[in-house]
């Protein structure tokens, strides 16, 4: 049987003794060995950050996006190998779907939005400038720059692929290195990904290092640069959170722990509506789907006591058609817990659940015609009729098919009921009343990281109850861990420092690379528009001359565009107005007189005005004023080698200098 290698010091490492076996959850026999023995973890932690770490901080957020793309290209190229292997967790093809090719999908949306929404550069602005002073010669900006540690992910077994990479995905394109840990349970699939992204060479030295056994004497060597992300139970997650070095290093923690979701059936819904088939569906989905072992899956259902018989007779129903065996079967559409361990835990926590909850489907035993040495267990649903005396059934979460049906009174009732978990990753609410979602998520919005809203509307295009989205925080508060995971770029932060900047405006500029409020500027005499994109530097700047907007001006641009609103329009009543106190140009007659000031019309360097943004109109235009502009180039971002994108500020100002309107102008530039 295969030993499972390690990856430490950029080198495969294969430890020989303290070997332990990982079973098949369809038949018990033994899969892959693995162990840690041997590696020495302060020196992966070394070359974490003396090697990779400034090999990545050396790359730009543009490089790194490209990166990601090109591992996710590579799994999905080799996504069959994966596949044969992952058959072995007891999961089905449609469940590993999402493992692998979800694992894939998350590399390649973080480098789609890295690319996007993050500049070609090595540190990322925050926000907008802000004057320490009087004259603007002081100003404040903060940037984010790489942590200069190693990330340390700790995985759980129920997505040995998605959970890696959904890690991986923030971290790689913050600039950071990463060890990674994965559940042994399911460790030969992690390091069979591991190793296509270590073929594909892209990586740098150091960039990532993989432990398939115990941790040892990791933690000790941590410190205040490195990050641990963790998924896991609560009970783990505890004692790794109050290792003495976390504390005394102030190490950042992210954890994503167990978590009792819920659905709740608005009162809304009828038996005949197509809101209760969708909360019936997506009920026995999340039972099934991966056999349960879901940190987003849910476990408690509520619904309103009027319908509570119906919902437990359309559970059965559908509960009875699910067919439990062989993952490799067609006709099997759930397949087994990821071994005989966990199926031992899941039944000993229905049998705590049973103490204040009856079971109406399933019994939690042996599963006919499914092989006795594998960890089978068919959809086990369990009703209370009291859930408020109950305690358990709020505290106890079973890892697998297992979900408890609860009644509620009201829509504040439904709330407290969902908030006794104590803190969740997600919930449904299922409704086709706005006031029903409303009022619900007035009432536990706090206490859940991911609120699924579901109805006849969406149903079609939506994701479902338990499916972590890249763009979307993966995390809540309270027993949930309180940590975030993803969330489009804000993911990506957990890896950096943001950094308080002070200093002269042109200081500020030169060392983030961005022309800020109050820097300098350098007019010459070749139109900036006459530049290509190389040649154009950051701070450029174009005066325009001015030109007098006339009433004239005022009527043609109304009638032209039709736009003839009453401040534009009305001498009287827009004097009457507290904002104008008579006639004033249109907002848009500004930007185009502007546009027309500073615009070169002959072909060049500029391909193309592709958008504006943070367009403000500070003060009115009035017939007989004049304006000017002023464009500075304010960013560059390369796109492709033939282009790049030039971020322009443009100031208009009156004839007393004061600041009219004011906007970021977008162009594509040839290079």
């Amino acid at each position: 049987m295969p030993i499972l290698n390690n990856y430490a010091l950029d080198r495969w490492v294969q430890a020989d003794t303290g070997l332990v076996a990982i079973p098949s959850a369809l038949d018990g026999s033994i899969v892959a060995e693995t162990s840690s023995q041997g590696l020495d973890f302060a020196a992966m932690l070394r070359h974490a950050r003396v090697v990779g770490g400034p090999a990545l901080r050396a790359m730009t957020f543009h490089e790194r996006a490209r990166l990601l793309k090109g591992l996710a290209e590579a799994i999905t190229a080799r996504k069959e190998e994966l596949y044969a292997l992952a058959v072995h967790t007891g999961a089905t093809r449609t469940d590993n779907w999402i493992d692998i090719e979800g694992g894939a999908g998350t590399l390649f949306a973080y480098a789609s939005k890295g690319r996007r929404e993050l500049p070609n550069a090595r540190l990322l602005i925050d926000g907008d400038t802000e004057v320490l002073s009087k004259r603007g010669g002081f100003i404040g900006q903060h940037v984010y720059t790489p942590l200069q540690g190693a990330a340390v992910h700790i995985n759980a077994f129920n997505f040995p692929v998605w959970g890696m990479l959904e890690k991986l995905a923030p971290t790689l394109l913050a600039g950071v290195p990463a060890i990674v840990k994965p559940g042994t349970a399911t460790a030969y699939v992690t390091k069979a990904a591991f190793r296509i992204m270590i073929d594909t060479g892209l990586l740098p030295p150091g960039a990532l290092q993989l432990i398939v056994g115990a941790t040892g004497d990791l933690f000790e060597h941590l410190t205040g640069q490195d990050v641990v992300s963790f998924t896991g139970s609560a009970q783990t997650a505890a004692k790794l959170q109050n290792h003495p070095a976390i504390a005394r290093e102030g190490v950042r923690f992210v954890a994503e722990r167990d978590s009792l979701n819920a659905a709740i059936l608005g009162p809304d819904a009828t038996p005949d509506s197509p809101e209760f088939a969708l909360f019936v569906k997506e009920v026995v989905r999340e039972m099934t789907v991966k056999a349960g072992q879901k940190c987003t899956a849910i476990r408690r259902a509520l619904v309103p006591a009027s319908l509570i018989d119906e919902v437990q007779a359309a559970l059965k129903t559908a509960l009875s058609k699910v067919v439990v065996g062989d993952p490799a079967s067609e006709s099997v559409t759930m397949g087994a817990l990821v071994g005989t361990t966990q199926l031992a835990d899941v039944r000993a926590k229905i049998a705590l659940l049973s103490q204040e909850a009856r079971i109406v489907h399933g019994d939690g035993g042996p599963v006919a015609g499914a092989d006795e040495r594998g960890a089978f267990i068919a959809p086990v649903l369990l009703r209370t009729d009291d859930p408020d005396k109950a305690e358990l059934l709020h505290e106890v979460e079973a890892f697998g098919p297992v979900a408890t049906l609860m009644p509620y009174r009201d829509l504040a009732h439904a709330a407290a009921l969902a908030n006794r978990g104590k803190g969740s990753l997600a919930l449904s609410i299922v409704t086709h009343d706005p006031s029903v979602a409303t009022e619900l998520l007035l009432g536990l919005g706090s206490f859940h990281g991911r609120i699924h809203i579901l109805n006849r509307d969406c149903a079609r295009e939506s994701t479902g109850h338990g499916s972590p989205l890249p763009v979307l925080v993966h995390g809540g508060p309270g027993r949930a861990g309180g940590g975030e995971e993803m969330g489009g770029i804000r993911g990506v932060k957990h890896y950096m420092q943001r950094t308080a900047l002070q200093g002269s405006p042109d200081m500020l500029s030169v060392v983030t690379g961005t022309w800020l409020t109050g820097a300098s500027r350098q007019e010459g005499e070749v139109h900036p528009f006459r530049l290509r994109f190389g040649e154009l530097s950051i701070g450029y700047t174009k005066v325009t001359a001015a030109r007098t907007i006339t009433l004239e001006d005022i009527e043609h641009f109304a009638h032209f565009t039709g736009d003839t609103f009453y401040a534009h329009m009305d001498e009287e009543a827009a004097r009457a107005s507290p904002i104008f106190g008579g006639r004033v140009a249109h907002g848009y007659l500004i930007l185009s007189f502007a546009a027309g000031l500073f615009v070169d019309p002959a072909p060049g360097p500029v391909l193309a005005n592709y958008g504006l943004e943070g367009l403000r109109f500070i003060k009115p235009v009035k017939p007989g004023d004049s304006i000017q502009a002023a464009l500075t180039a304010k960013e560059k971002t390369a796109k492709t080698p033939e282009m790049g994108e030039v971020r322009w500020n443009v100031a208009v100002t009156n004839q007393a200098g004061e600041l009219v309107a004011t906007y970021d102008l977008l162009t594509m530039n040839a290079v």
